[in-house]
């Protein structure tokens, strides 16, 4: 049993890559972020201003529903979570993720995948959701070379 859990939401299979890697290196569970409605293409296609994912980043308190959660959150010290960064952030089901637990005293850990910005605000924005834990810079897992996941290993 391990004491770090890397939770993760890949929409397309990118940010599932980077989560496998990042388990393997931190020795850590791996757990995936499943919406409980898929999304399908048109749910992301951001050029859309009336896509499922853009209505979601429009609304800041849009907490779209998981399909399961993680059965024993206490055991672990240490949470990554990862996500492809939508609209200069997490996604609004990343925000569902972290307010389903108790991550008091947890470190938390944001990494992410992206076209082409990097994390923004996001651990403040992470921050202020889970204000008990302890919301590291995190970073970007665009390239799976171990200096880029050494740089995101706590």
């Amino acid at each position: 049993m391990a004491d770090s859990l890397v939770a993760y939401f890949s929409a397309t299979g990118t940010t599932k890559r980077a989560a496998e890697a990042l388990a393997k290196a931190a020795k850590a569970d791996l757990f995936e972020i499943v919406p409980a409605i898929p999304y399908s293409s048109a749910d992301l296609d951001w050029h859309d201003k009336n896509s499922r994912s853009s209505v979601e980043m429009n609304d800041d308190a849009c907490r779209p529903e998981m399909a399961s959660h993680v059965e024993n959150m206490a055991q672990y010290s240490t949470v990554y979570v990862g996500f492809p960064v939508w609209w200069y952030v997490e996604p609004r089901i990343i925000d569902s993720f972290l307010e389903a637990y108790d991550l008091a005293g947890k470190i938390i850990v944001p990494f992410a995948t992206s076209g082409g910005s990097g994390l923004g605000k996001t651990a403040q924005h992470m921050q202020a959701i889970c204000p008990e834990a302890n919301v590291q810079a995190g970073g970007m897992l665009n390239s799976l070379s171990q200096s880029s996941l050494d740089a995101v290993l706590v």
